[in-house]
């Protein structure tokens, strides 16, 4: 997803002594729930992840998620007793996660500081993005392991064919698929030693796009993903999670043809390729301009440029959270969400 990038503070160098003393220290808080499996059985695990092997010494008892993906995952798995916070949140959280949510500290809306996540004495940390936990972010994985603190990044933003140095928020040259999101769920529960509720969670987001998608062919039909920003809008290019979206539904991708993650491109192409539908983000944060689907549609009807799209004369909107276009759990809601809003135009087959 676009994410604006904010430079990590500096820590001093007594301060970062003075954490890593508390994370050595620090134990598991009162609520803590053993996992399903012997805390001791299956430890040391040690994770292949992005190019770092990740090492978890016993199963985590204070984690912190930077990012909603990760954190949703998390809390899908039932662990929200063994995580000190969250961060960065686009979105309200998935509809069933609100009690479990509203039990983890939200250290900040945004990125946080290195100094506040390490308040929370961590000793585990995730993140959906590369730009959250490496330079430019909150701290890169080097920084948090110095203090023997594991890190993990989500495999769907480091995966092969994922270039995060191409500028913005990447490039892909592969396409991204769900297998990508599932073997994160797998990770996370492997690392939590509770790989049963991982599988479990795993079969039930592959039976949800299964029935999603039953018996729908839209190979005619063309799709543009808005994520962001009305004057130089942020469009889903070929390969990320609307693309895994968009083949799952059987449509095709106005931008097809685009290996950014998120270009800006701007109205004038977007009405000479006149996509049949709409998909749009409707976030809750308030980064960019048009973060809503209210600020999107307003603009969209009403701007010289756009008014004359057929999908916005024939008021072809599907709506689905930011999350849903981000590689996570949340891209099967929306595989769900254009399944069902091109069944209700009338593309379904």
């Amino acid at each position: 997803m676009p994410v604006l990038r904010t430079p990590a503070p500096s820590r001093p160098a007594a301060l970062l002594l003075a954490s890593a003393v508390l994370l050595t220290a620090c134990g598991s808080s009162g609520n803590s729930a053993e996992p399903e499996e012997s805390s001791a059985a299956g430890y040391p695990v040690t994770l292949d992840n992005c190019g770092h092997e990740t090492t978890l010494k016993a199963a985590p008892k204070r984690a912190v998620s930077l990012n909603q993906g990760t954190t949703e995952i998390l809390l899908s798995l039932g662990l929200a007793d063994r995580m000190a916070g969250t961060a960065t949140w686009t979105d309200p959280v998935m509809k069933g996660l609100e009690k479990a949510d509203a039990s983890v500290p939200r250290l900040a809306d945004d990125n946080p500081s290195f100094e506040k996540v390490l308040d929370a004495e961590p000793d585990f940390v995730t993140a959906s993005f590369v730009s959250t936990l490496g330079r430019g972010g909150v701290a890169t994985r080097e920084q948090f392991e110095k203090l023997g603190v594991p890190t993990y990044v989500s495999p769907s933003d480091c995966s092969a064919g994922k270039d995060n140095d191409s500028g913005g928020d990447g490039s892909r040259s592969a396409p991204l698929t769900l297998d990508a999101v599932y073997g994160e769920v797998r990770d996370l529960a492997r690392a939590f030693g509770v790989k049963e509720r991982g599988e479990k969670l795993v079969a039930s987001l592959k039976k949800r796009v299964s029935a999603a998608t039953a018996g729908l062919r839209a190979s005619d039909v063309s799709l543009m993903y808005w994520f962001a920003n009305s004057q130089s809008p942020y469009l889903a290019g070929c390969c990320g999670a609307p693309g895994a979206v968009t083949r799952a539904v059987g449509a095709k991708n106005a931008f097809a043809d685009t290996h950014d993650e998120w270009p800006q491109i701007n109205w004038e192409t977007v009405a000479d390729r006149d996509p049949d539908v709409l998909v749009i983000g409707d976030l809750t944060r308030k980064q960019q301009t048009a973060e809503t689907a209210a600020a999107k549609i307003r603009f969209l009807e009403t701007d010289p440029a756009t008014r004359n799209l057929t999908a916005v004369k024939k008021k072809r909107y599907v709506l689905v959270s930011g999350q849903a276009m981000n590689p996570s759990i949340r891209t099967v809601e929306g595989i769900e969400q254009v399944a069902a809003g091109l069944r209700g135009f009338g593309f379904a087959k």
